[in-house]
């Protein structure tokens, strides 16, 4: 008889960049955390449309290819899912406010920045 699995967390990382999407990815993956990525606000929207009650946590770029930023993608989450944590970054000084409850993460960040973001977010 195989053992249950604990519940494994599940990251949704925006960012329109694949080179900084592939290092995020492979950096919340080494935390055994599963990842689901998209280069578009639109895109994140559909899938937290279909999965939002399972992602726990969602890390977006600012600029991404679009209409929508990732400032309204941080907003559409933390409305929809208050549960949610969410963590903005970008290597620009940011504009607009963020929702209640959502992280900014200036570029560049150290890993340790956002690992400890995430793991300060699951407890």
């Amino acid at each position: 008889m195989g053992q249950s699995r604990p519940f494994k967390p599940i990251a949704l990382v925006v960012e329109d960049e694949p080179l900084q999407r592939e290092m995020i990815v492979a950096l919340l993956e080494e935390s055994d955390m599963g990842v689901i990525q998209c280069e578009s606000a639109e895109a994140a929207v559909q899938v937290l449309e279909k999965l939002g009650d399972c992602v726990s946590i969602v890390v977006t770029d600012v600029n991404l290819a679009g209409r929508l930023d990732g400032v309204e993608l941080a907003h559409f989450a933390k409305v929809r899912w208050p549960n949610v944590h969410v963590v903005v970054t970008s290597g620009l000084a940011l504009n607009k406010a963020l929702p209640d409850g959502a992280m900014f993460l200036p570029k560049p960040w150290f890993s340790l920045d956002l690992l400890r973001e995430i793991d300060r977010s699951m407890h």
